[in-house]
């Protein structure tokens, strides 16, 4: 299919980032907002953790509830990533940059990806020196890993005023 008859173009095209940009903002983002197709067919969104790694954003959770139901009934999700906001001198407005990134989600089912995937989701948040490989092959299993594959990802930067 065609990407352009899934995905709108950006109605402010003038304040679109280009791809390097998104995928820097990505990288360097703490913490982004996932949404799924919850119960009922409403959006459910949740602050969560991940790392992105060419191209997929990788998530841990537990391995039941809310999120994972709603991935059994639709794998298609919207993620979203608000960068700092920069206030520049001798102005009270600030500029923000934000990433949405639209794809799907599927469950790591093998084990040798699962333990890679949460080494590198955990050498993002984990403090220098920790026991990272101890702590994932002791509570590893008991972790879902989710990979979004990205479809669509577009950036913009808005400048508040």
């Amino acid at each position: 299919m065609n990407e352009e008859l899934i995905f709108r173009p950006m109605r402010r095209y003038k304040q679109q980032l280009p791809e390097e940009e998104c995928v820097a903002i990505l990288k360097e983002a703490y913490r982004g907002f996932l949404s799924v197709v919850g119960e009922g067919g409403y959006p459910y969104t949740i602050p969560i953790n991940f790392v992105y790694k060419e191209g997929h954003l990788y998530f841990h959770c537990a391995l039941e509830g809310h999120k994972m139901d709603a991935l059994k009934e639709c794998d298609k999700a919207c993620f979203t990533v608000i960068g700092e906001p920069v206030q520049e001198p001798n102005d009270w407005w600030y500029h923000v940059k934000s990433v949405v990134c639209r794809g799907r989600i599927s469950l790591i089912e093998d084990r040798d990806e699962h333990l890679n995937k949460l080494m590198l989701l955990g050498s993002k948040y984990f403090p220098e020196g920790y026991d990272l490989a101890h702590d994932i092959r002791k509570n590893g299993p008991k972790a879902a890993l989710l990979d979004f594959r990205i479809e669509h990802m577009s950036g913009k930067q808005v400048r508040e005023k």
